[in-house]
This record gives structure tokens, sequence and C-alpha cells, in this order.
């Protein structure tokens, strides 16, 4: 997969994945088009890229969009959702009701992605505002009909609070950040625990319920889809614990906790994986993101 690359995401052949090219990284941008009665795009990337995605709405003969779908509000999924709202003028977009009035008025959002990425702002875009009539809360369980498939929302708020997985009636789940970052050259999952309300037993219940699912394929937030295995999202619940507790394991050996985060920069092997420049600011984060998990455990 490379930047703007159209593939087929499943069996299914109206189920596909676009690269978006975030941050500069292969396949860290994956976003997914439905091409049902009722066309659908389920996440939106940062929207700096977005372009891409118009044009695989293009290759794809799709000239309107029914529904835009953010899994959550983090920007890295839902940055393009006002831009791509204004480009598709019947799409109704569709996110957590907890994260309705964050897209509705980005302002705290930015300031909050700002203080999480640090230097990777740089690849990211303002976002504009999706119109207050155009946006559409949903709750846990609700259903979106798209004729030819059927969506149903399943809150996962351990990565953050205004997070769904959404399940198809075809066996099919878009996991948003509930199951970690799939490393497909090395058939992984990576944590990832943002600040400010990442809560790792949370987390846990998240996963166990995708796997309650029992779905045929998981389809990544990032790295595209992957056949389903019950194991591999049991890797991930186990590195969940053991990143917590390596973060808590540092706190105490170290002066502050600026240290402590920068020990996890130095030492991270996700530069292997991503590059030094994502690979060292995605410690930075998960690091942040621990820390103040820790903070509110008695």
């Amino acid at each position: 997969m490379a930047p703007g690359d159209l593939t087929a995401a499943d069996a299914h052949p109206d189920l596909y994945c676009v690269d978006t090219g975030m941050y500069d990284v292969e396949g860290y941008g994956s976003v997914y088009i439905l091409d049902g009665d009722q066309p659908a795009l389920v996440d939106t990337g940062i929207g700096t890229n977005r372009q891409y995605i118009v044009d695989a709405l293009d290759e794809l003969d799709i000239g309107d969009l029914a529904y835009i779908i953010p899994t959550h509000a983090h920007l890295d999924h839902a940055g393009g959702a006002g831009f791509l709202a204004e480009r598709y003028p019947e799409a109704e977009v569709l996110t957590h009701e907890r994260g309705v009035r964050h897209l509705v008025d980005p302002d705290r959002l930015v300031e909050g992605t700002k203080a999480a990425v640090g230097e990777m702002w740089a690849y990211y875009t303002e976002p504009k505002p999706v119109p207050e009539d155009r946006i559409r809360g949903l709750a846990d369980g609700d259903g979106v009909d798209l004729g030819s498939y059927h969506l149903t929302a399943h809150e996962a708020p351990g990565h953050a609070p205004h997070q769904h997985v959404l399940e198809t009636d075809t066996g099919v789940v878009f996991t948003a950040d509930a199951a970690g970052l799939y490393v497909p050259g090395r058939d992984e999952i990576r944590v990832t625990s943002p600040p400010p309300q990442f809560d790792v037993h949370q987390c846990l219940d998240d996963v166990s319920m995708i796997q309650s699912l029992d779905p045929e394929r998981l389809c990544f937030g990032h790295f595209g889809p992957r056949t389903y295995d019950e194991q591999l999202l049991n890797g991930y619940k186990r590195s969940l614990v053991e990143w917590v507790e390596a973060v808590r394991q540092r706190r105490d050996e170290l002066a502050d906790d600026e240290a402590v985060i920068q020990h996890f920069a130095a030492h991270t092997e996700l530069t292997e994986i991503w590059g030094s420049e994502k690979g060292r600011e995605e410690a930075k984060l998960n690091a942040r993101g621990a820390l103040a998990f820790l903070d509110h455990q008695p």
C-alpha cells in the first residue's frame, strides 16, 4: 500500500481501503469506502491529503456520499470530515454523540491535538467545522442502514470517550483505535495510549468486546485490514498491561515525567517501523497518555 492507493479491503467487492499517506508513513492513514446502495466513508484522515479520498471515490464512480462516519473525533480520524462534507453536500456526518461538538467547533480539539502530537502538527491542516445541521450523534447500539450493509456502533471509550467500533452485518469490524495500531510487516499490534483520556482498564474491555463480536475481518484505523485472529488481540491485551507497567516503573526510577517521556522516545523501536520522526513522537505521545492514566489511579 502506498499513498493514494485504493485496494479491495475484503472478499466483498464493495469494501475498499485508501491510504491517505498520513505523516508521510506508508499505510498509516487508512480510510474505508463502503460502495453500497448508500455509499459511506469510515474515517477521513487528517484532512491534509483529502484529495486521495476524492480521487478514490471518483475511481469508483461515486459522485456523492450518503454518510461520512468518523469512528472518533481525534483529528487523524476526523480531521477531514468538514472538508469532505463540503465536497459531498448530500452526506450526513455521523460520529459518537460525545464527538459531535468537537467537529462542529474544533478549536478545543485542535488545541489538544497540538499538545499531544508535538512536532507532528506540521503534517496537519486546520480542520473545517462541520455544519451543525449536517451532523448527527450515534449512541451505543445505534444502527446505520446503508442498503447493502448495516452498521452497528459499539461504544469503545478506552482510547477516547468519543470512540465507536463499527460492526457490519457481513462480519467486518472497523476497529478505530480500540484494537491498537496494526503493523503488517511484523504482523503485530502496537499500543496507542494518547493523552489525556487513555484508560488501560477500559481498553482491555474494548478488546474483549471486539472479540465477543467474533468478526471475520478487522479493518484497522491504521495500516489496513487483516483477517481476524483472537490470539493477535490477546497479544495486544498483554502489550497494554506491560506498557503501562513499564511506564510506572520508569517513573519510579527517574527524576520527573519529562525524563520518562524522553527515555521512551530515545529507546523506542518504533523508529524502525515508522521512521525516526514519527517513531519518536509516537513514543512521546504514548508515554504522556500512560502517565496521565497513572495520575488518576489510587
